[in-house]
């Protein structure tokens, strides 16, 4: 068919936390929906905007596209409009649709004049039939103008089995863009889509109508085999789920012979309970484990409703470190912390030998439970802040100066840690702490 369509992913940051050439992220959602559109005869583009060359409006007016495709997450809202706008500002004719995790939850904030169709749900193959033309009321989960005011049907939710596999053509010639710290040429696998546990603060567990949903083990072993790529990054937001399903996948690696390093998600009850599993697993490849440790007091763990315990973290750092498996140990700093729950929060984390961490200011993300707890507490409404290294609701016990003051005091011992013991080599180490210490000085975020 002769419509360009152009399908976009925005950057994630533009300071400099945006972890260039550390952690670099296939754009697997573009590349399941270029899948499904050359299905259908179309012949799509994709453009990935911190790994291209040209500028996007240097794209686009070379391109010409006739429909234009964005998607991204709460951090990207201001790129993604402003790249919608800049799209019907260059070509008012230009169809514009949004998707993506973000807009499952908060299409409204993309109710814009510039904006033709939002997608509420995962299922790819209504795109084919919003540049066709069907009539929007028939198309589920689609956002729409009519008589100048919005209609939103019903989204669905959608049975991951029936996705294609995804059209890696722009991976492969992006090869070297696309890494998860060492491992320099890394794919993203999906196996399933939501999240079945209910943390209170997770956004994962709401999208796809909150309704988890995972494909045949088999298919997903076929797929890795066929995969041109060193590094397998499983992005489900729970890999660690079923241990029968974990079993049947270690079994199927080794019966195909398939020799790759692998990061997943997991959890830390999962983890402990199977021990024996995961040993094996290390065996075929694991390389990383992200594992939501978030705290390290018990109160915390119960407000966040993680069904953990402290001691279970401790023992699962040891168990992995002990197997050589890089535990990757996510951490939320809270509202109510002050200097002394910054400084047990470091020393647990240098004690216990967690190496590799992500330690996130608490943020309620619209469209979870929990944001509704904090809507009246809010301090801003820059989508931008919602990166989990502002603030977006005001901390209870210190001045938003003095908390950014100790969150960054807390990073930069982190990166002093990591240096001593040689994580991150890739890393600028004095870069990232000079611009914290800036940070500090003027008392807020990145």
């Amino acid at each position: 068919m002769d419509k360009k369509i152009l399908l976009v992913h925005p950057e994630v940051s533009r300071n400099k936390y945006n972890f260039n050439g550390i952690l670099e992220n296939e754009p697997l959602e573009l590349e399941y929906l270029s899948a499904v559109l050359k299905q259908e005869g179309y012949a799509p583009e994709i453009f990935d905007v911190p790994r291209e060359a040209v500028s996007l409006e240097e794209k686009l007016r070379e391109y010409r596209p006739d429909v234009f495709y964005i998607c991204g997450r709460i951090k990207q809202e201001v790129f993604m409009k402003e790249y919608i706008r800049l799209a019907k500002r260059l070509n008012p004719q230009v169809v514009t649709i949004v998707g993506g995790l973000h807009v499952q939850k908060n299409y409204e904030r993309f109710y814009m004049p510039e904006t033709d169709y939002i997608l509420t749900t995962f299922d790819v193959f209504q795109v084919p039939g919003i540049i066709e033309g069907e009539a929007p009321e028939e198309i589920p989960g689609l956002c729409y103008r009519e008589g100048g005011r919005w209609k939103c049907q019903a989204a669905q939710p959608f049975d991951i089995r029936r996705l294609p596999w995804p059209d890696r053509s722009y991976f492969y010639s992006h090869s070297g863009h696309y890494n998860y710290f060492e491992i320099s040429h890394c794919a993203q696998v999906r196996t399933a889509y939501s999240c079945a546990f209910r943390c209170r603060f997770c956004y994962r567990n709401v999208l796809n109508c909150g309704t988890y949903t995972a494909r045949d083990i088999e298919d997903v072993v076929e797929e890795i085999a066929s995969i041109d790529s060193e590094g397998i990054y499983i992005i489900d937001d729970d890999f660690l789920l079923d241990a029968k399903r974990i079993r049947r996948f270690i079994d199927l690696i080794k019966e195909k012979g398939i020799h790759k390093t692998y990061v997943c998600m997991g959890r830390v009850d999962f983890i402990l309970k199977n021990r024996q599993l995961i040993r094996d697993f290390a065996e075929i490849g694991l390389l990383y484990l992200i594992v939501g440790l978030e705290a390290v007091e018990d109160a915390y763990l119960k407000q966040y409703d993680k069904r953990t315990k402290i001691s279970w973290n401790a023992e699962c750092v040891r168990f992995t470190n002990e197997l050589g498996i890089k535990i990757f140990g996510m951490f939320i700093v809270d509202l109510d912390f002050q200097k002394k729950d910054f400084d047990r929060l470091y020393t647990w984390i240098a004690t216990r030998g967690v190496n590799n961490v992500a330690v996130s200011i608490f943020t309620p993300v619209p469209g979870t439970e929990i944001y509704h707890d904090y809507a009246d507490k809010l301090i801003t409404e820059d989508p931008g802040h919602w990166d989990y290294m502002h603030l977006v609701c005001r901390p209870e016990k210190l001045s938003v100066r003095k908390y950014y003051f100790y969150y960054y005091v807390l990073l930069i011992r982190l990166f002093l840690l990591a240096r001593r013991q040689g994580v991150y080599d890739g890393i600028d180490y004095r870069s990232y702490i000079l611009s914290f210490l800036k940070n500090m000085v003027r008392g807020k975020g990145a």
